[in-house]
């Protein structure tokens, strides 16, 4: 190849570059165009599915959720669960909407459940919550123990509680550690229960839990005494 072929004038190079170009575009037009089209079509249906289907969905599941909490703050849990007969209750405002109506419906129905001992139920909903906050989240975790300590499962309870206590280094943990202990008191393992609530007197002294812990702790060491 000679030296001239090598080094192509620049200019040359641009309008061969763009004639190739033109010659590309010429022929794939209609591919192009219809491409461009299709991810515009794909673009327009997803900005049409938040605004006019799922942004209103969302704003009519919260009102439906705002009711159903009322009656869940005021206690009327088998209300808030199934509705007054006017508005809905979590149950279906969970089976209409979904997770568009927010994490929290699964927690509310769970509690709710819960409270009403319907404890399979309960583990189902309580399952289903998946926030962000930590401190829902272990509550979620805690009251799921609940539902197993109702159903006698204690094995399983303390495992959940156990759990919930490890989600946040925070006051609450407290409660969830001395549920685990008096859980473990009933599975027969004095040691774990006696872990536990010492675990409570060294994080959390200050609590309502921690300042109570050491009738706990002298209930086992006076048990753990030999009988004469």
């Amino acid at each position: 190849m000679s030296k001239k072929n090598q080094h192509q004038d620049p200019e040359q190079s641009v309008e061969q570059a763009l004639n190739t170009t033109e010659h590309f575009i010429e022929k794939y037009k209609k591919p192009l165009i219809y491409t461009a089209v299709a991810i515009l079509g794909i673009t327009a249906i997803g900005f049409a599915y938040q605004h006019l289907y799922r942004k209103p969905l969302i704003n009519e599941a919260l009102a439906q959720t705002f009711v159903a909490e009322q009656h869940f703050r005021a206690d009327s849990f088998a209300v808030a669960l199934n509705g007054d007969g006017n508005s809905l209750g979590f149950k279906q405002i969970i089976d209409e909407y979904g997770k568009n109506a927010g994490e929290a419906v699964y927690l509310y129905a769970g509690i709710s459940e819960l409270q009403l001992g319907n404890y399979e139920s309960a583990i189902s909903y309580l399952k289903k919550y998946d926030g962000d906050d930590v401190v829902l989240k272990a509550r979620a975790i805690c009251n799921i123990g609940d539902a197993y300590a109702g159903l006698q499962n204690y094995k399983e309870a303390v495992s959940q509680y156990i759990k919930a206590a490890e989600v946040a280094e925070n006051p609450l943990a407290a409660g969830y550690l001395l549920k685990a202990g008096i859980m473990y008191e009933e599975l027969g393992e004095s040691a774990k229960a006696l872990s536990a609530y010492e675990e409570i007197k060294a994080k959390y002294p200050q609590t309502v839990e921690g300042i109570e812990i050491d009738k706990y702790i002298a209930r086992l060491a006076v048990a753990a005494q030999p009988q004469n």
